[in-house]
């Protein structure tokens, strides 16, 4: 299995452009909550459980321990944020059909709409998951180390991303072909 340094590095390598980096800071939550929308329907109580038990639940679980293999203190980040979005979730599929699947439905377009100008108008290059589908699950992580990298968070971490990748930038050599 690979580490959390090569997954990040992996990612990041196809996404180098600030303003894509900036496209999937909404594209990927709304995709996310998207997903625990989508997914708290349908839910059951097991006997004597506090609480409901839906596919959202199951996907959140599943790749919360999977964060927390990579890394604790980001899986344990990763779990709030998951625990934040399966309490969305779960109160938009309480709501009307009508409304959880427009709410669901929409969130999920919208951000991929927003992840494909990213990489189409942006970066100029495919998305990671085209070349390998974990691409999907370190998504969500990327950003939230994104965003915790520009509070000063693990520099050591940053850098070792960077030494292989390259630093973030603005494309300015296509977007001057394109002008």
């Amino acid at each position: 299995m690979r580490t959390l340094t090569q997954q990040l590095t992996q990612y990041a390598a196809y996404h180098r452009d600030r303003r894509n980096i900036a496209t999937h800071f909404i594209g990927i939550p709304l995709i996310v909550l998207a997903l625990a929308v989508l997914l708290s329907r349908p839910s059951f109580v097991p006997g004597g459980w506090p609480f409901a038990l839906s596919p959202a639940w199951l996907l959140f679980v599943a790749a919360t321990l999977y964060y927390l293999v990579l890394d604790v203190p980001l899986g344990l980040m990763m779990a709030v944020v998951s625990a934040l979005c399966i309490a969305f979730g779960e109160w938009i599929a309480a709501q009307s059909t009508l409304a959880w699947l427009a709410t669901g439905v929409g969130l999920f377009v919208i951000g991929w709409v927003f992840q494909f100008i990213g990489h189409v108008a942006y970066e100029h290059r495919k998305p990671a998951f085209i070349d390998d589908v974990i691409g999907l699950l370190i998504g969500p992580l990327f950003v939230l180390a994104e965003a915790l990298f520009g509070i000063g968070w693990r520099p050591a971490l940053r850098e070792a991303i960077e030494r292989e990748v390259g630093p973030t930038r603005i494309n300015e050599d296509r977007a001057a072909a394109h002008r």
